[in-house]
């Protein structure tokens, strides 16, 4: 993946703000419900999404922004002993980038020479480094993701790792497992796994930030007189008012039924797009009823394309 800020349109000062605002006014552009058959909308949404789940999450776009991660949320190799060399003056051989577990540059030199740990630690030199990070990818149900859930992952070696999936998780974003990835060298620490998220799609959900969105059936009756109609929810079907006159198109709010965000604990919202649908075998004492209704009320629904505004 390119730089997040440049899919955003944005700079390294941009506020939590401006990346929100950005994120929103480019997924309406180029979200696949809007560009059908288009294959590079939908590759630019996801882009775009993957962006906005980096630069949004404070942590993340502080190690981005560091380079200890890369775009996609990989963790970045650094060279061990260029961390070392690169420092100039008093802080040569003191620089930060390296893999050695230490709390500080004098533990680090007591550990390599010796100077402290066992005995046979110190007939192997004293040399302790920590385990590189291994990145694995897992996918997962797209209500498991909304809902938070324990999965299991099988790795290529046979051994498998059991990733419990917070609730709210986007795609793109990355479960850590500390001392689950590479071995320790010299008695050190092994490192971490790292889990990168995909999530399947839903057959009749779609997620819009920590929002959800849905596209309803109804009836003409249901349309023309409005009533109570039941709407699936990712905690199950609930009794929604379609008002009267809903036009195709028309969106209705299901207030606190989306996604729990991961961070402040407060629940997006569901919003439901009303698509009145004709009957399945309409009846000629239908058809002529509406014959005759079209004929004292004449109407053109079409829109001219160059009249459109914003």
């Amino acid at each position: 993946m390119t730089d997040p800020y440049e899919i955003l349109g944005l700079s390294k000062t941009a506020s939590d703000d401006d990346i929100r605002k950005a994120y929103r006014k480019l997924a309406k552009k180029y979200h696949p419900d809007l560009n059908p058959g288009k294959a590079d909308a939908e590759t630019r949404f996801k882009e775009i999404s993957a962006a906005n789940a980096l630069l949004s999450d404070p942590e993340k776009r502080a190690r981005f922004d560091q380079g200890e991660i890369d775009a996609s949320g990989t963790e970045t190799p650094r060279n061990f002993y260029r961390g070392f060399a690169d420092a100039g003056g008093a802080r040569r051989y003191g620089g930060e980038e390296h893999f050695v577990d230490n709390e500080d540059l004098e533990g680090f030199f007591s550990d390599l020479f010796g100077h402290r740990g066992s005995a046979a630690g110190q007939a192997a030199g004293g040399f302790r480094m920590r385990g590189g990070n291994v990145t694995y990818s897992l996918r997962v149900p797209f209500l498991d993701a909304v809902k938070g859930a324990r999965k299991r992952l099988n790795l290529p070696d046979g051994r498998t790792l059991d990733v419990d999936i917070p609730a709210g998780i986007a795609a793109g974003q990355t479960v850590r497992l500390k001392g689950q990835g590479g071995p320790g060298m010299g008695g050190g620490p092994a490192g971490d796994a790292l889990i990168e998220i995909e999530v399947e799609p839903h057959a009749l959900f779609r997620r819009d930030g920590n929002d959800i969105r849905i596209d309803l059936p109804v009836t003409l009756a249901e349309a023309l007189l409005g009533g109570k109609v039941r709407v699936p929810t990712v905690d199950g079907p609930v009794a929604m008012t379609v008002p009267k006159g809903a036009n195709s198109g028309t969106v209705l709010r299901l207030k606190g039924k989306g996604v729990l965000a991961a961070k402040g604990g407060v629940r997006g919202d569901q919003y439901v797009t009303v698509r009145p649908v004709l009957p399945t075998s309409p009846d000629a004492e239908f058809e002529e009823f509406i014959r005759r209704w079209y004929e004292n009320h004449p109407q053109d629904s079409r829109i001219d394309p160059g009249n459109e505004t914003e």
